[in-house]
């Protein structure tokens, strides 16, 4: 009696399917312009396949501005394309510095970030990026205190707002605060509502101000070191940035992936660490208005996901990524 042949299972294919549908669900994305209204953000981050996005509120080189209408408001909560993002936050202007050192700055500062949290809010934000701040000569632990201070009386300013800060770790370029894991655990710990407060981990900025993401080792390191002086569920947000600066320069200068002193390893870590898959993920690399800058980066990011990291023996070009093996 002849056998009957059993049907060919093709493991390959479904790990290949299987790799797609990780593609399609971690939430990656790029920080996008609000111009012409925040709504069209929305459109130009589903144009390049984003399922996350960071946005300014408002002007970030600017100071004040006025209220968000009725129906600027609606026409961001009912974009069609909405619900495409599955993770939508954004990020504090520029000028402020909750650890100023001229009374006049100071003020501006708290209501610039008062009411950028409030118009984050209405636009039904978790949260908004900020750095911490810059102690301009007082002193690493005087800028701290007033950072936690300013904090505090932000909060009392807006009690129930459901929009949180998230604390931006830096390069520490100047005199700028957070470019170590112990000055951001001890805003958290030095505030009265620490539960209103997240973190938004740099790749570039870490990597500027000494941390070690250089190979496979080193950023698992690193990561641990986070989770053990700020706690992996502070977490929010991670920028996905290249640096142009070397190691511990502490100098601030994003670059496209793959063509900065920062190398894969991290990048690869970070799109397939199991711990990190539901943590958003944007760039903020230079682009022009076609975001033909953000589809390449982007593209080189889903590439890392479930790919093997490369043989020690296997040296990679950094601009075209060609193996050349050492005979």
């Amino acid at each position: 009696m002849k056998k009957e042949s059993q049907p060919r299972i093709d493991f390959s294919r479904d790990k290949k399917s299987a790799i797609k549908n990780q593609r399609s669900e971690i939430l990656l994305g790029a920080h996008m312009s609000i111009a012409g209204g925040a709504h069209l953000a929305i459109e130009r981050a589903c144009s390049i396949n984003c399922t996350a996005m960071q946005i300014f509120v408002k002007n970030n080189m600017q100071w004040f501005t006025r209220p968000l209408s009725a129906g600027e408001i609606r026409a961001f909560l009912d974009h069609q394309q909405r619900g495409q993002l599955a993770s939508v936050f954004a990020h504090a202007n520029y000028l402020i510095n909750l650890a100023a050192t001229n009374p006049q700055f100071h003020a501006n500062s708290l209501r610039a970030l008062a009411e950028e949290l409030i118009r984050a809010d209405h636009l039904e934000l978790p949260f908004l990026v900020m750095h911490p701040g810059a102690h301009l000569g007082a002193g690493e632990e005087a800028g701290l205190e007033k950072i936690a201070g300013s904090i505090d009386a932000i909060w009392r300013v807006v009690p129930k707002l459901k929009t949180k800060i998230a604390l931006e770790t830096t390069a520490g370029q100047g005199s700028c605060l957070g470019h170590r894991f112990e000055q951001i655990a001890q805003i958290l710990n030095k505030v009265r509502e620490p539960e209103r407060l997240c973190v938004c981990l740099d790749t570039a900025h870490i990597f500027a101000a000494g941390y070690d993401l250089g190979s496979d080792i080193a950023v698992k390191k690193t990561f641990r070191e986070f989770d053990r002086v700020i706690g992996r569920d502070r977490l929010a947000a991670i920028h996905l940035n290249d640096s142009k600066a070397a190691r511990g320069s502490h100098v601030d200068r994003h670059a496209h992936i793959r063509k900065g002193n920062i190398g894969l390893a991290a990048f690869r870590f970070i799109m397939n660490e199991p711990g990190l898959r539901k943590i958003p993920k944007v760039l903020e690399t230079p682009k022009g208005k076609e975001l033909k800058e953000d589809v390449v980066n982007l593209r080189t990011l889903r590439r890392l996901i479930a790919s093997p990291a490369p043989s020690s023996r296997v040296r990679q070009l950094p601009d075209r990524g060609i193996p050349l093996r050492n005979l």
